[in-house]
């Protein structure tokens, strides 16, 4: 099992640690909901340092991302980053990811912790059709912070005082230095709130937490752990690997239309998107039920004649809404909002309604 260069903090605060991705976790402090919460109302810091970073160089970096990748990485400029996919050729999801353009010839990629080295092989698997180009596999090396909620600017600025982050829109990132080390900050994150994700050197990481830690005191932050992450991008409606995408899901059945881009040249996959594009069966929504019963991954949903339409992609009690929310993956025809649902759980049908996404508005 690995260890992020945080996990002697975690362990010391009394986080309940986990197996995740390979890597021994906080999944949370003082508890999901209130941690939930204090992300909703005021700001919460993240160890997301599981998750897997490489670097893409060479003068044909980019083309070979392009080729790669689902979005157009054309339109990125240095500075700049995008949510982006890679697909198999039959349109299946290896992963999705963000691309942040350091320059015309350099590229980071953030990748999910459980595919990393799945994913590092799809890439190298690629990359020699494209003379120049390499692949460097940063994860051992780098940790990823994340700093979310309402207050999140202000306590970066207590940190960064010499810094505006009021000026760093979405999907931008800055280079800064804090005691003399290079830091990424980026306008990102997987909660929905105002906040940004800080990638740094190992040996960084625990002063940097530290001190936003501290200059967070005033405002109430706590640790986060992965089961609050969970709770809070379901709220949202964000996708989760292994979820509401994977290998056998074509994007376009998994509301990410947006970042499949037809238009452009040749990608991997293309094709087989193509071939939905032209009868797409499947969707996924949101859907809430009546009562307090929970839905979970795999369960069935129902239409009134009892006919199986869909199952659940990802399920839980709303700590914002007060009542169990979901993802489906669920039959076209079924998907509009209102709909009248029923999931099966343990044997009993409850009643529930496909919903708009995202489920909370911010």
């Amino acid at each position: 099992m690995k260890k992020t260069a945080l996990y002697s903090w975690h362990e010391q605060a009394g986080a309940k640690i986990i197996d995740f991705g390979g890597y021994l976790m906080p999944v949370q402090y003082s508890g999901i909901i209130a941690e939930h919460k204090a992300v909703r109302e005021a700001v919460g810091l993240f160890d997301v340092s599981h998750m897997g970073n490489f670097y893409v160089r060479g003068v044909r970096a980019g083309e070979f991302l392009q080729y790669l990748t689902t979005n157009d990485l054309e339109k990125v400029s240095d500075g700049e980053a995008q949510y982006n996919l890679m697909l198999y050729t039959d349109g299946g999801i290896v992963d999705d990811l963000i691309i942040y353009r350091i320059d015309a010839e350099t590229y980071f990629l953030i990748v999910n912790a459980s595919n990393a080295m799945k994913d590092y092989a799809w890439i190298q698997k690629h990359i020699g059709a494209f003379e120049g180009v390499s692949l460097e596999d940063r994860t051992n090396e780098l940790s990823l912070v994340a700093l979310q909620g309402p207050m999140s600017g202000a306590i970066l600025h207590k940190v960064f005082p010499d810094e505006d982050f009021n000026t760093l829109a979405s999907f931008r990132f800055r280079k800064v230095y804090y005691n003399g080390t290079e830091l990424l900050i980026a306008r990102t994150g997987y909660t929905g709130e105002k906040g940004v994700e800080i990638c740094l050197p190992n040996g960084a990481a625990l002063a940097l937490w530290s001190a936003l830690m501290k200059a967070g005191d005033e405002y109430g932050i706590q640790p986060i752990g992965l089961g609050a992450r969970d709770t809070l991008r379901l709220e949202m409606g964000y996708s989760l690997y292994g979820h509401e995408i994977d290998s056998t899901v074509n994007p376009l059945e998994a509301r990410l239309k947006w970042v499949v881009k037809m238009e452009k040249g040749p990608f991997i996959g293309k094709e087989a998107c193509r071939q939905v594009e032209l009868s797409p069966r499947y969707a996924v929504a949101g859907f809430s039920l009546e009562g307090r019963a929970l839905p979970r991954q795999h369960f069935k949903l129902y239409n009134s004649d009892r006919q199986e339409i869909g199952t659940v992609c990802s399920g839980t009690l709303s700590p914002t809404l007060q009542e169990p929310i979901g993802t489906c993956s669920i039959l076209r025809e079924y998907s509009r909002p209102g709909t009248h649902v029923m999931v099966e759980i343990r044997g009993t049908m409850h009643q529930g309604v496909i919903r708009g996404l995202p489920f909370v508005q911010r």
